[in-house]
């Protein structure tokens, strides 16, 4: 199973992994399609597969699967296409339908609540890959979390395309606060619940509040910002304007100053002018971006952003260029002030692990894989604490 993109694949991957457990010489591709960079690197990985496994049965899925299914299709090395929709559904793949529980592939086990996008961004080719939005029941997400409990994972990440938007398509239509608090009611001794990417507007009163005060829920934000421009939020279709996040973040702040804060950003879309670059810049600046997810755009076909004037290619990438050192230079601040403030870090497999707000840190070799342990770093080496 390789796994391309976003969180949302990797929870999915870990579930078609335990579908398919037992299925010999089979190799299944979870595509990913944000940006046209995606595409060229998931038809790079089919070729490095097929001459690696010449013999093996090549499957792929995921949102190019959907998207550029023609495309993909055509290409030699691919044997079948699973519609992204249906990957989580044993028949699809032929087989029986009562899959063995998934195996805990990572140190912190990543939980997709939802799926499907109801939204229009005008840069986004998500919703065609996905569909609809779509959410797990509170009990089906807590009888996939308990699997991993049980097992002794220390952190569940909640991933989607759209978290925010769980619990529309539902009975009553609760709000993701609502499963956020049925999960700690659950699992009073799980230590750690994460959040991956957030629309703000989209946050009820009920996560705002498990959010700022509740420790188990770490004190970890990352916003789907895209712009600090609202005239360039407004041609991209967001529903939020940069006073709206610029408020989130002090209201929370102001409950929990520890709290990270992370956000997705482009880079150079179409029409941005330098004063609406600089106010991206300054965004970073103003919410103090510590974990920037930064994209150059690159226009997707059939988007409505494709057919707005387009900014200079160099451009684009000089600006993400710009973007990235920014967020870097906070990221070093933010980092040396950790040192010497005791961290309760949980430990990968490589040595290293995360503290409650996503800072990495080194741990002896001789820590055991997923035990949280407390460290006091004294440095900071190459962007990592030591």
């Amino acid at each position: 199973m390789i796994s391309l993109g976003c969180r949302l694949n990797i929870a999915e991957s870990e579930r078609m992994n335990a579908m398919l457990a037992g299925e010999d010489d089979l190799v299944v591709i979870n595509s990913c399609a944000v940006t046209a960079e995606a595409v060229r690197q998931t038809r790079q990985t089919i070729r490095r597969v097929r001459r690696a496994r010449p013999g093996a049965r090549l499957l792929v899925t995921g949102c190019a699967a959907e998207i550029e299914r023609d495309q993909l299709a055509a290409m030699p090395e691919v044997d079948g296409l699973i519609a992204n929709i249906a990957k989580l559904d044993p028949r699809a793949w032929n087989i029986p339908p009562n899959a063995p529980p998934a195996p805990t592939l990572h140190t912190r086990a990543f939980i997709a609540v939802q799926g499907g996008c109801d939204h229009a961004c005008t840069f986004c080719v998500i919703p065609q890959g996905r569909g609809p939005s779509r959410s797990l029941t509170i009990a089906q997400v807590l009888g996939e979390i308990a699997v991993y409990v049980e097992r002794g994972v220390a952190e569940v990440v909640l991933t989607g395309v759209d978290v925010t938007s769980w619990g529309y398509d539902l009975p009553g239509n609760p709000g993701l606060g609502a499963l956020v608090a049925a999960i700690l009611k659950e699992f009073p001794d799980l230590p750690r619940l994460r959040m991956s990417s957030l629309d703000g507007v989209e946050i009820d009163p009920l996560l705002f509040d498990l959010l700022a005060g509740e420790q188990r829920v770490m004190p970890h934000l990352h916003l789907s910002l895209q712009h600090g421009h609202d005239l360039i939020l407004k041609r991209m279709k967001r529903r939020h304007l940069r006073a709206d996040a610029v408020r989130l973040v002090e209201r929370l702040r102001d409950k929990r100053p520890d709290l990270a804060v992370g956000a997705d950003l482009i880079a150079g879309f179409p029409t941005e002018t330098a004063e609406m670059h600089a106010a991206n810049l300054s965004i970073i600046d103003e919410l103090g971006i510590v974990h920037g997810h930064i994209f150059p755009f690159s226009p997707r076909p059939g988007t409505p952003a494709e057919r707005m004037p387009q900014v200079d290619r160099s451009l684009v990438k000089a600006r993400a260029s710009e973007l990235r050192e920014r967020v870097a230079a906070q990221r070093s601040d933010w980092l040396i002030r950790q040192i010497g403030t005791p961290l309760e870090v949980l430990a990968e497999r490589d040595r290293t692990g995360y503290s409650p707000n996503y800072a990495r840190v080194s741990l002896p070799a001789d820590t055991p894989v997923g035990a949280l342990v407390s460290v006091t770093p004294t440095k900071l080496i190459k962007g990592q604490l030591q």
